[in-house]
């Protein structure tokens, strides 16, 4: 996974890779071109859901990518990634998981295990 600096460094580099001028997106995405220009300069946080769905259509991410962009996003707003605090909320035993993860210490290796066993299920 390629790795950006923040979630402004992202779009940008996303939108540069796509030849969309950043008027071009603004206008898109229903906002001003200098609104835009400081969320990629980093002065100001990510678009809410709804906009960030919109922002990956526009762009056409992949899944990871949509995802790195979730995450890069909530790394910005100093909180959980946007597509999931509805996930969390809605099934309570989530936040009993993350908790006992917590508590225990669980590291990235612990949850790669879990998620590549979830993952196994699938399909």
């Amino acid at each position: 996974m390629e790795r950006y600096s923040n979630f402004g460094n992202f779009i940008n580099m996303k939108r540069l890779e796509r030849k969309i001028t950043l008027r071009e997106m603004a206008r898109r995405l229903d906002c001003s071109a200098a609104f835009l220009s400081d969320v990629e300069k980093d002065r100001r946080n990510p678009f809410d859901m709804k906009k960030l769905e919109l922002l990956s259509s526009i762009l056409v991410l992949s899944e990871k990518e949509k995802m790195e962009m979730f995450d890069l996003a909530g790394k910005k707003r100093n909180s959980v990634a946007p597509d999931l605090p509805e996930y969390i909320m809605d099934n309570d035993f989530v936040g009993a998981a993350l908790r006992t993860a917590r508590d225990l210490g669980a590291g990235e290796a612990e949850w790669k295990k879990f998620v590549d066993e979830l993952k196994q299920r699938k399909g």
